[in-house]
């Protein structure tokens, strides 16, 4: 499993595109992984003949565990030790140096009948150097003692934390990681409640998070994408301290500027909705407000203001919520706002957003209408210092020209980093973005 960027620890599989015994070229896509920002397909760095898919569809693996075997033709003896070898990782990460095996950690000599089962224990046979190993059956091995009689446990940091969070004593899970390495299934396994003793033949075990028949609850796995932002929320939402103000605006004549701009022909074939007004009035506000734009330093005590906007655009798919952003989008006109808004947001549904369109974001739009709903109080994505939610539009009782009148109607609502936005900055923001929406037309900068 290769690092596809930003330090990944693990992915899951979700399909595999090649069987044993299929011809694979070089950057083939032989399968799909969810990362904990996105779907993303791996191309082969090999070419030759698929001798085994050592991890199915479904599982979640740490990066630089086999997930398939392929063999080159250039055959090979395990039997000769450890080789160096330049490992092909994906297109666009250039070539890194690796070992083609884990030399096996020194344990401490056995003692008494410990020594006699050793002595007993047959040699592994050997094993071609081009083909990974298939992983063996889950077997626990009795655990190797340190001189002090404790035990010695083998586990990645990201597996230790993970058993800790479930409080699982990993002295009492049984390994089926190489060389007695404990895994993430091995923890996930051992953290799930033993089964009782049924009377009678069990029946068929159901899919893992299905519920049966009558069944009164139902576990879904949280990984991939809500993993990543269960995360990310939690730690925006006792990290930085949230203000959230509400602003209702009269949007009837913003409906208007959206019905004339899809006749104009700079906007053929766009999708032209309220939400790209409601982005542009944002990014003028910035550039009225620069300090809005900001992120905090906590190492260094500083506020970072960002002379450029990534301007965030929440998007709800399949595997969760996603913000992936439009880079450098103050440099926008407004016809190429559209086309990037549009094309974000269909590549986000699809699940195809690559990790780097959702990071280095500045500021973000949720749109909270599309569901049907008038506001909320959004938590700021890491890393930011606002957000602003748009509700749904409805015709309401308005007071206009000193009348009253059926107009058209929205709430806007801004949360923002108390740290870096104080209450009389938030309030111009949401003020100014506001009042274009309320006239665009008389509004010069939106067009800009």
């Amino acid at each position: 499993m290769p690092d596809v960027g930003e330090g990944l620890v693990d992915a899951e599989i979700l399909q595999w595109f090649v069987q044993p015994g299929d011809e694979v070229t070089v950057n083939q896509v032989i399968c799909e992984i969810e990362t904990a920002k996105a779907a993303v397909e791996l191309p082969s760095p090999y070419a030759g003949t698929v001798h085994a898919v050592l991890v199915e569809a479904g599982r979640t693996v740490d990066v630089g565990t086999p997930i398939i075997a392929v063999d080159d033709g250039t055959g090979g003896d395990a039997a000769d030790g450890p080789e160096e070898v330049r490992e092909k990782p994906l297109v666009g990460y250039g070539e890194k140096a690796a070992s083609t095996r884990r030399r096996p950690r020194r344990r401490p000599a056995p003692g008494g009948a410990e020594r006699a089962a050793v002595a007993a224990s047959p040699a592994p046979a050997p094993v071609p150097r081009s083909v990974p190993e298939a992983p063996a059956a889950p077997v626990a091995p009795a655990p190797a003692a340190l001189n002090g009689g404790a035990v010695a446990v083998l586990a990645k940091p990201p597996v230790r934390k993970l058993a800790k969070d479930l409080g699982v004593d990993l002295r009492s899970v049984a390994p089926t990681g190489k060389d007695g390495i404990i895994t993430r299934d091995d923890v996930q396994r051992a953290a799930e409640p033993a089964a009782p003793a049924a009377a009678e033949s069990p029946a068929a075990p159901e899919p893992a998070g299905a519920a049966g028949a009558g069944a009164r609850e139902e576990r879904i796995p949280v990984k991939g994408v809500r993993k990543h932002t269960a995360a990310a929320m939690v730690r925006s939402a006792f990290t930085a301290p949230h203000v959230t103000e509400f602003l209702q605006v009269d949007v009837t004549k913003t409906m208007k500027t959206v019905r004339k701009l899809r006749e104009r022909p700079e906007f053929d074939g766009l999708k032209v909705s309220p939400l790209l007004l409601v982005a542009r009035a944002l990014l003028t506000a910035v550039r009225r407000y620069p300090e809005v734009n900001a992120s905090w330093d906590d190492d260094a005590q500083e506020i970072v203001v960002k002379r450029y906007v990534n301007l965030g655009i929440a998007a709800a798919t399949e595997r969760g919520l996603v913000v992936p952003n439009i880079k450098d989008a103050h440099t926008k006109a407004l016809p190429q706002l559209a086309a990037d808004l549009q094309e974000l947001t269909a590549t986000a549904r699809a699940g195809r957003t690559a990790p780097a369109d959702m990071s280095g974001g500045t500021i973000t739009v949720t749109n909270v209408g599309v569901f049907g709903v008038d506001a909320g109080t959004p938590i700021i994505n890491p890393g930011e210092a606002a957000i602003l939610a748009f509700g749904q539009i409805r015709d309401l009782p308005w007071v206009h020209k000193g009348e009253l009148a059926v107009r058209k109607v929205t709430t806007l609502s801004l949360s923002f980093d108390h740290r870096l936005v104080d209450g009389e900055l938030g309030s111009k923001v949401l003020r100014d973005v506001g009042a274009m929406l309320e006239d665009p037309k008389t509004t010069a900068l939106i067009w800009s």
